[in-house]
């Protein structure tokens, strides 16, 4: 095997979603609008640091939303952004954006974002491209070393599916808690899932 692709073998991707916000525990589709983190999500992000530190990543690249949510818990879990950047931004859900989807339902029944549109925000085609260009930016980066992408739940779980060469609305099948973290990478070349949403396991009081 070529020194590059032996290397590459031996690199990861975690995706790292950021912690808890009040919208994201009141269970509100938070897109664009720049939601900070709660206490909580505070230490959600601290324990996910200590946990991503155990993989011992090789001199990880590290990218993030620009939203708050995802750069704070970048920061408080030790990692150093090297990259800021909008493709790793959260679904865009339109006028769906700030509500939960009971209420959505009560006038689009049975709606969700794997299954119906967003008026007004990101189409399912349109975020899976986002998120084949976001690999395509990370992956060649593996040859050389690790790469942590910190971002949002519902986009995390596209990379996911498109890493792993299933449709975008497969990110259905991954779920990912606030402050968790997923690892894919490789096995002879064959993209795989290595673990998935690690639990920071954080108590809610201190």
């Amino acid at each position: 095997m070529h020194h590059c692709l032996m290397e590459r073998e031996r690199r990861r991707l975690v995706l790292l979603r950021h912690g808890e916000t009040e919208w994201a525990a009141d269970g509100r589709h938070t897109g664009i609008t720049d939601i900070p983190l709660t206490p909580y999500g505070e230490r959600q992000a601290r324990t996910a640091g200590r946990s991503i530190a155990e993989l011992d990543l090789h001199h990880p690249l590290v990218m993030s939303s620009p939203r708050r949510r995802a750069a704070h818990t970048a920061e408080l879990a030790g990692l150093a952004i090297e990259r800021t950047w909008d493709a790793l931004g959260e679904w865009d859900y339109g006028e769906y954006e700030g509500l939960t989807t009971p209420e959505i339902r009560v006038h689009v029944p049975h709606w969700t974002v794997w299954t119906h549109p967003c008026p007004g925000g990101e189409t399912v085609d349109s975020v899976s491209a986002r998120a084949d260009m976001v690999l395509s930016v990370a992956e060649p980066a593996l040859s050389e070393r690790d790469v942590v992408l910190v971002g949002h739940g519902h986009f995390s779980r596209v990379l996911i599916a498109r890493w792993a060469e299933f449709a975008a609305t497969e990110g259905k099948r991954f779920a990912l808690d606030p402050a968790s973290y997923s690892v894919v990478g490789y096995e002879h070349s064959y993209h795989q899932v290595i673990t998935h949403n690690v639990d920071s396991r954080t108590p809610r009081e201190e």
